[in-house]
């Protein structure tokens, strides 16, 4: 297989969300010149997601220019279990704040418009998360990736803090560490 055919499976596997196409006007000295913005979220459901924007006198080009620079800047997220965030987080951009926690197997994706784009593609099945402030999707967006960016697995956690991750595991999930660990050392 050559490179070129990799690449092309590998878009094809990515699933794309239109989040916002808006109609945009910059006046000059003849009059208004019409074009067309659009705000686009890629991802693979697997733990890699993008966004990106893009302008265009039609919204077919918008949304392929926008497509592109969002496959350009994806980022991996940390999931646990392969369905929920590693620990709650909240962040801030502009006057946009988003709180998102982690949910029991079965919660759902329990988000506004955005944000729920966002978690369709990253792959995260369970999450409650609120947006607080603007409602600007642009704003909701960035705020959105720049939490998921900030979530950290427990092994690097451990690594920072110079602990052994057996102790970082057994703050976040108390006893039931315990009992696996004994589990695991009567069948060795």
């Amino acid at each position: 297989m050559n490179k070129t055919t990799e690449s092309a499976e590998k878009q094809e596997q990515l699933i794309e969300k239109l989040v916002s196409v808006r109609r945009v006007a910059k006046v000059v000295k003849g009059g208004k010149n019409m074009r067309f913005s659009a705000l686009v979220v890629v991802g693979d459901g697997k733990g890699r997601a993008g966004y990106g924007t893009g302008k265009a006198r039609e919204v077919p080009d918008a949304v392929k220019k926008a497509s592109e620079k969002a496959r350009k800047n994806m980022i991996r997220v940390s999931l646990r279990e392969g369905r929920t965030i590693r620990h709650d987080v909240e962040m801030r951009v502009g006057a946009g704040r988003v709180i998102m926690r982690s949910a029991p197997t079965g919660t759902g994706v329990i988000a506004g418009g955005p944000m729920r784009a966002v978690f369709e593609v990253v792959g995260v099945q369970d999450v409650v998360s609120k947006s607080i402030g603007s409602r600007n999707y642009h704003n909701v967006i960035r705020a959105t990736f720049k939490a998921l960016s900030a979530l950290r697995p427990p092994k690097y956690v451990a690594g920072k803090l110079g602990v052994p991750l057996q102790e970082i595991l057994q703050k976040r999930f108390g006893a039931k560490i315990e009992n696996r660990s004994s589990a695991a050392q009567d069948r060795v």
